[in-house]
């Protein structure tokens, strides 16, 4: 029988009985409009709660198209351009989609603009370059034979990157493109605050404003082809103005270049070391849209509505989790639930009343075509997420799009009752609190709290073949019966290791905001880590954990000493390596399976002699067993008193180390899946020294995880894939529990 409530449906125009009839079969207590649709007068009849989409920077053509020197602006890198000569022209829109960006030539470009030598890197004299605004090229004098230059210019951006992906995705054809405006311009932010004034006005029947989102679009910029150019859903670049630019040099005594921005084409990336002032830019646009937001936040309550923002969109300069969010007065935050780890940067936000979580698909003719079976999407989608809810619950969920489309799918709709009865089902037992955890891990990179959540991605829940070895960490972490927060090497260095951890994790590739790149020159950092493992922490290292890109003091990684590896960035050649005897069998991989042919190849095949520059303990054939993800090449163990698990192909994979009272663990990498969540969760409980705990409600197949709730006195167990799955469960009385689940099923138990 369907229960009811914590449950959003997406409605239309002209679709007032069906919504009634699909409300009524999710359950659902609140009903919203999706981006290009409104709801019908019988629809508001409904009783239920309304959620009315508003955004506050788009969908007013009749006012920007009066002021368009007004609109978000961006800093552009042009392609380089080969000078063969001693002039060379740089084009400025080659590779950018025109429809969506215009360079901003009412600007001072010889004040606003930068030409720059990359060879050199030295910047060009404003005196040495013009601008044929009738061509969008820039003419460089003077110019160095065979070097190459750039232009970094200032350009409007002319069409609201997600109403643009909206019209291409659904083909709206001719519909008039929407214009974004920028509330940086006094006369655009009383616009934008007189038309909210009067939409609230306009509009009694809305009780929940779901702001999506505020001020600035996270970068998103598209090529000549309509293809994605740059997206980096944490990415400032498209909050620029002159004005903006101007008052943050009267606030913090410098100017920011326009190489501040495009920083030589990576566009100030998440996974660039964060500098200056990148920094410094994040807590001036932080302080003036979180000023901005609790106006239109004030001004909801006043007229008794609740304030919902969108975690996507146009969601930069919110900073949920920098300090100082909850002053927002924000009633909740809503995201896209993309994975578990997207759910738990919705749900582990501070600071709002409740959250809520956009679950996939999204009812888009991409998904919702003929042939295709939503609802395998649907289960994926839910799966990933139920094990990260159990974690740290989302108060209420929901779908988007349009509703039209998802009511031609009945096994579509089958599978949505079945999901939103499940989910109310978990809240009714669990009363919403969280699973119990039995360590305290902590993530270590350049961000810490700011980016919770958030490490590791480039766009929204995508997978990326640079990324995935790293973005498993968190994805396993997001429904691990463990605690996570995030820190920063700051915190480390200003307050050192807090007393409750049991496990610091760093890792990704080198010279990035997750391993910490020069940070790393600071001796207090490795003093401070070397001390509270060697006192009885526990350091987990993935990837290029601790690297410094330049070979500094005969180590790569810095904290090779308590991970006992360290890799060869050949400067050490002439220096043989030892490799130690693989130990197949540890607490660690003790639920790995590794084929009995592979293993016995393996044990037959016996060691190689050692060689110069390769140690004797490699293994001629590969033990196999675990998916390392992207491998690191030339890892090798500091001394042979190192455990090696892996050692396949000439390089170590994953090793244990005894460092004082504490342990070190590395490995090379970790993607998602069941079988390295249970690798890692492994790991945790050993380089703690926390084993005698990992017994009790664990689950025999990694396929399933276990969940408990001590003071609802229940526990569940829960089946993670599309398939019947079987397992055993340990009890704390030492008594075992069998359990037979269908796919994607949840089993409870009481205490």
């Amino acid at each position: 029988m369907t229960s009811t409530g914590r449950f959003t449906l997406p409605s239309e125009e002209n679709f007032a009985e069906k919504t009634k009839e699909l409300a009524e079969l999710w359950g659902a207590d609140a009903i919203r409009n999706s981006d290009g649709t409104h709801l019908d007068e019988s629809v508001l009849a409904l009783g239920k709660k309304i959620y009315s989409a508003y955004f506050p920077t788009r969908a007013h053509n009749e006012w920007i198209t009066l002021h368009m020197d007004e609109t978000p602006q961006v800093y552009l890198l042009s392609k380089r351009a080969l000078a063969e000569s001693d002039t060379v022209d740089v084009s400025l829109m080659d590779g950018f989609f025109e429809e969506q960006l215009k360079p901003n030539r009412d600007a001072d470009p010889h004040k606003y603009w930068e030409v720059v030598d990359r060879t050199t890197n030295e910047v060009v004299d404003a005196s040495l370059w013009t601008l044929d605004e009738d061509t969008d090229t820039v003419h460089v004098s003077g110019a160095e034979l065979m070097h190459e230059y750039t232009v970094s210019f200032l350009a409007y951006i002319i069409w609201d990157p997600v109403e643009m992906y909206n019209h291409l995705t659904n083909g709206w054809g001719d519909k008039e493109h929407e214009i974004p405006f920028d509330i940086y311009h006094p006369a655009t932010r009383k616009f934008v605050f007189d038309t909210f004034e009067q939409w609230l006005k306009d509009n009694p029947q809305v009780d929940v404003v779901r702001f999506t989102t505020f001020f600035y679009q996270f970068t998103l910029l598209f090529d000549q082809k309509q293809r994605e150019k740059v997206v980096d859903w944490f990415g400032c670049a498209c909050t620029v103005s002159p004005a903006a630019l101007d008052d943050f040099e009267k606030e913090y005594g410098y100017r920011l270049r326009p190489e501040d921005f495009v920083d030589g084409g990576a566009y100030n990336s998440a996974w660039r070391v964060p500098r200056k002032a990148q920094r410094d830019w994040i807590d001036f646009l932080s302080g003036f849209v979180r000023a901005n937001v609790k106006k239109l936040a004030d001004m909801s309550h006043e007229a008794g509505k609740e304030a919902m923002m969108f975690l996507g969109d146009q969601w930069i300069g919110t900073e949920p989790y920098k300090d100082g969010f909850e002053d927002l007065g924000l009633d909740a935050v809503v995201g896209s639930i993309g994975d578990g780890t997207t759910t738990r940067m919705i749900a582990d936000i501070p600071g709002v009343k409740y959250t809520e979580g956009r679950f996939l698909p999204y009812f888009f003719p991409d998904t919702f075509y003929e042939g295709n079976d939503p609802s395998i999407e649907g289960l994926d989608n839910w799966r990933k997420a139920r094990r990260a809810i159990l974690r740290s619950p989302i108060s209420r969920m929901g779908y988007g799009g349009y509703l039209s489309l998802a009511a031609k799918f009945p096994k579509f709709v089958d599978t949505v009752t079945h999901i939103a009865d499940e989910f109310r089902d978990i809240h009714d037992r669990t009363g919403g609190v969280a699973a119990e955890g039995e360590l305290n891990v902590a993530i270590l990179n350049s961000w810490g709290k700011m980016r919770s959540w958030m490490a590791f991605t480039v766009a929204h829940a995508l997978p990326n073949k640079q990324t995935y070895s790293y973005y498993g960490i968190l994805e396993s972490l997001s429904g691990m019966r463990v605690n996570v927060r995030f820190i920063s090497f700051d915190d480390v260095l200003e307050h050192g290791v807090a007393d409750d951890i049991d496990v610091i994790i760093n890792g990704g590739p080198v010279d990035t905001a997750f391993t910490g790149g020069d940070v790393w020159k600071n001796p207090k950092l490795t003093e401070t880590l070397r001390a509270w493992v060697r006192g009885g922490g526990a350091f987990v290292g993935v990837g290029e954990p601790s690297s410094l890109a330049r070979f500094q003091a005969g180590r790569f990684f810095q904290l090779a000493d308590v991970l006992g590896v360290d890799e060869e960035r050949y400067q050490t050649l002439s220096v043989d390596k030892y490799f130690p005897t693989v130990t197949p069998e540890h607490f660690i991989t003790a639920d790995v399976h590794v084929d009995p042919a592979a293993r016995e190849a393996w044990e037959k095949a016996g060691y190689r002699i050692p060689l110069s520059g390769c140690g004797g303990g490699q293994g001629i054939k590969p033990l196999g067993g675990i998916d390392f993800g992207e491998p690191i090449a030339n890892t090798f163990p500091v001394n042979e008193d190192v455990t090696l698990l892996r050692a396949d192909g000439g390089q170590v994979q994953l090793a244990v180390n005894e460092y004082g009272k504490g342990r070190g663990v590395y490995v090379s990498g970790l993607p998602y899946s069941a079988a390295n969540a249970r690798l890692l969760e492994r790991i945790l409980f050993w380089a703690s020294h926390n084993e005698d705990k990992y017994t009790a409600y664990s689950s025999t197949n990694p396929e399933c995880e276990v969940a408990v709730f001590p003071d609802a006195g229940q526990y569940c167990v829960i089946n993670n894939t599309d398939r019947p799955q079987s397992t055993d469960v340990a009890l704390p009385d030492g008594s075992v529990e069998h359990f037979d689940l269908d796919q994607s099923a949840i089993a409870w138990r009481n205490l």
